[in-house]
C-alpha cells in the first residue's frame, strides 16, 4: 500500500461518519443482529453510497461484527452509521437473547466429557 492509500484509508471512516467518533444510541454491540425493513420507509431520502449498501447487506438478518468484517471497516464506524440507519427507520436491530445467568454444572460437565471424547 502507498502512501496515498494509507492516507485515504485513514480519512475515509472520518467522512463516512460526518466526523462524528461516537454512535448516537447504545443499542449496537459486536452480536446485535441488524436487519433491513422491508419496504423501506415511505418519503425515506436517498441513502447515502455506504448506507446503502448497508442495506443490501442487511437483506437477511446479520450481526454487527459480520458486517464490519464485509464492510471492510471498523465497528465503530459501522456502529454511527447504523444508529443513523435506526433512527430514520430503515432498520431493525434485535440484541442477543439473554441466557440464564444460573450455572448449569450437569450441563458443563456433559460439554466437558464430550469434548473429552473428541
Amino acid at each position: 500500500m502507498n502512501g496515498s492509500d494509507a492516507a485515504g484509508r485513514l480519512v475515509r471512516p472520518f467522512t463516512l461518519t460526518g466526523g462524528r467518533t461516537r454512535p448516537s444510541r447504545a443499542d449496537f454491540t459486536l452480536i446485535t443482529s441488524v436487519t433491513a425493513v422491508e419496504p423501506q420507509p415511505d418519503g425515506a431520502r436517498r441513502p447515502q453510497p455506504e448506507h446503502a449498501r448497508i442495506l443490501r447487506l442487511c437483506a437477511r438478518p446479520v450481526v454487527v461484527a459480520e458486517l464490519a468484517a464485509h464492510l471492510d471497516l471498523p465497528v465503530s464506524v459501522v456502529v454511527i452509521m447504523l444508529c443513523d440507519l435506526l433512527e430514520v427507520g430503515r432498520i431493525t436491530a434485535q440484541s442477543p437473547r439473554q441466557i440464564s445467568r444460573t450455572t448449569d454444572m450437569d450441563l458443563l460437565q456433559k460439554v466437558r466429557d464430550g469434548l473429552g471424547r473428541l
